[in-house]
């Protein structure tokens, strides 16, 4: 009986020591959209007694998103504020008018990686991911196919600005992640630019997924 009090205090203080220490995780995301993936991303119910995540939104195509993270992570190392991780999401824009776009994702997605960044990219478009919470698409589709598609999975009209996509779709996320790494082993050879459809939107969700409520 004697020790209880004494173990009560350093539990205490052992728990504390370890919040405090966990809260340094600090999440950078930078997004090619203004609001389909951020809105996707802040609605995650992170525990942010252990984590801040920080969203981006460059407006930019996907080696000007790469560039923005590396500039956003250079000033947070001059400020002695790193992140612990540094991601950035963007598609596959086919360009007809940019002969070098399919380089430029395909550079991107290097520079990132050379930078120690990690990459959630989707070939077309970001709607792959939420496609994939319903079925396993492993056929091509044009960015007007995959809102057709998305309206009729969800029977309703699909907003890219929508506000309650993760909240509609969390329960399916299991799935989608397991579709999702499928569709990636499906490719004969690596080639992001090519691999149409393909997404490692899976790889960021399961990092934060480590961090929620």
């Amino acid at each position: 009986m004697t020790f209880k009090p004494w173990y009560k205090k350093r539990k205490v203080f052992f728990t504390r020591k370890k919040a405090f220490r966990e809260v340094r995780n600090k999440f950078l995301i930078v997004c090619e959209g203004e609001k389909t993936e951020p809105n996707y991303f802040s609605s995650f119910p992170i525990n942010k007694n252990i984590v801040t995540v920080d969203i981006c939104d460059a407006k930019c195509v996907a080696v000007s998103v790469v560039e923005k993270a590396i500039e956003l992570k250079e000033s947070a190392n001059r400020d002695k504020k790193p992140y612990n991780q540094i991601w950035c999401v963007f598609d596959r824009d086919s360009n007809p008018a940019d002969p070098n776009s399919a380089t430029n994702f395909n550079k991107a997605i290097q520079l990132a990686r050379k930078q120690g960044i990690g990459v959630a990219y989707s070939n077309q478009a970001f709607e792959l991911w939420y496609i994939l919470h319903f079925e396993y698409l492993q056929a091509a589709l044009t960015r007007d196919r995959y809102i057709e598609k998305l309206t009729a999975l969800l029977g309703r009209k699909y907003e890219k600005n929508c506000l309650t996509m993760y909240a509609e779709l969390k329960q399916r996320q299991k799935q989608a992640i397991t579709f999702a790494e499928k569709l990636l082993q499906s490719h004969a050879n690596y080639n992001p630019e090519a691999n149409d459809p393909s997404t490692t939107v899976h790889y960021l969700v399961k990092e934060i997924n480590k961090f929620l409520e």
